[in-house]
């Protein structure tokens, strides 16, 4: 089968451009929007959409507000939430694809934060996706982790949105964690982390609410040595959609000799595109 690499421009409702990464077969069953974790640019998610695109699903990968070919970087000067993720950016990803294939099912997942995103986005806009698909996700809240992490995380969840204040963004690349991120994604996380709701500033909506109207399917794999997204944060965030049909697939190894934890699958990608399609 031959798989095509394109770029997709796109620009958002207040200006923000970027391009989606596609890798599209030649004659793709289904679109998929791959929306990647914090800090984590389209690039590294190439192999994992290659993977897929064998098996016959044009993929198209996200580069997060902040990161790659976006045209904004996080500042002191310039910011933003998961207000702008969701309500510019990400239609503005599914126009895109929309626009390259029109007659095909349209299918949103992702990684980690952007899993919990894409959640969200199909809450919003019922009519965007007939599917979503999580690998390593799960909600970020304290209170449903195993007892040896629990204890920990929300000091953790203040600490690095005082980081992230602080300097004007999070020095993910300094500390270790998260990317450069603008310090509003972060307060916006670190709040779901402590309370359970997803909220951003000046969003009416109830975004937990809109959780709530998920009714179409859900495939969620879990990485079984993950224990920034560990079965009962993923078991959380499904409950948010009482209505969405899910199935849940567990890896213990995401290659021969290779723990499946929350990043070693994206190298090794294959065993988790399989656990989706299968």
């Amino acid at each position: 089968m031959t798989v095509r690499a394109l770029e997709l421009p796109v620009v958002s409702g207040d200006g923000h451009r970027a391009m989606l990464q596609a890798r599209v077969p030649d004659s793709p069953r289904a679109t998929l929007l791959w929306l990647g974790g914090m800090g984590i640019a389209a690039r590294l998610a190439l192999p994992f959409a290659d993977a897929l695109a064998a098996r016959g699903i044009a993929v198209f990968v996200h580069d997060w507000r902040g990161l790659g070919s976006s045209s904004v970087r996080a500042s002191r000067k310039v910011d933003w939430g998961y207000r702008e993720l969701l309500m510019f950016d990400l239609p503005a990803c599914d126009a895109a694809v929309a626009r390259a294939f029109p007659s095909l099912p349209h299918i949103i997942g992702g990684h980690s934060l952007g899993g919990q995103l894409a959640c969200v986005h199909v809450g919003l806009a019922p009519d965007a996706a007939s599917e979503v698909w999580l690998v390593a996700s799960g909600t970020p809240y304290w209170r449903v982790f195993p007892p040896r992490t629990r204890w920990w995380l929300p000091a953790a969840y203040h600490l690095l949105d005082g980081i992230a204040r602080t300097c004007g963004k999070l020095p993910g690349r300094r500390i270790g964690f998260g990317g450069e991120e603008a310090r509003g994604v972060v307060h916006d996380w670190s709040r779901t982390g402590l309370t359970g709701r997803y909220a951003s500033a000046d969003v009416d909506v109830d975004l937990d609410l809109a959780l709530r109207r998920v009714t179409v399917p859900v495939r969620a794999v879990r990485m079984a040595h993950d224990w920034l997204a560990p079965e009962s944060s993923l078991r959380a965030l499904l409950a948010k959609m009482p209505d969405a049909p899910a199935t849940m697939r567990a890896l213990a190894h995401a290659a021969h000799g290779v723990r499946a934890d929350h990043y070693a699958w994206m190298k090794h990608p294959a065993a988790t595109a399989h656990a989706l399609i299968a």
